[in-house]
């Protein structure tokens, strides 16, 4: 009988695992942008502007956010409020970048996917 329960023991939390790994909240929706220099450093304060391409194909809806670079010298968008607004089905949505630092600006493009990090870099040109 020891035996018994030492295997319905082990089923039973093995079972439960299961369970709570089944229910872990899915990966977080993020956009990176990383800004660097035309001498290739890292740069902060940088102003990163995201644009939605609505032109898009599939049409990417409205939307628009602005941060600022950190210290390490990127710009991370919390793409969750934008990817909770669409359809289930609708999981991708592209994005214009546009970086403004004193003179400088850069330009650049990026496909951003539900539960998913996706990393830009963008040059600034003097």
């Amino acid at each position: 009988m020891n035996k018994t329960m030492r295997k319905l023991s082990v089923a039973g939390l093995a079972a439960m695992l299961l369970i709570i790994s089944s229910c872990k909240d899915k990966d977080p929706s993020v956009l990176k942008v990383f800004v660097r220099s035309a001498n290739n450093e890292l740069m902060n304060n940088a102003k990163v502007i995201i644009i939605a391409d609505t032109d898009s194909d599939p049409p990417t809806p409205s939307y628009v956010d602005t941060v600022m670079t950190n210290s390490s010298g990127f710009a991370l968008f919390e793409m969750e409020e934008f990817f909770d607004a669409l359809d289930k089905d609708q999981t991708t949505g592209y994005f214009d970048i546009l970086v403004k630092r004193d003179l400088q600006q850069g330009e650049g493009y990026v496909h951003c996917r539900a539960h998913i990090t996706a990393v830009e870099t963008v040059y600034l040109q003097p």
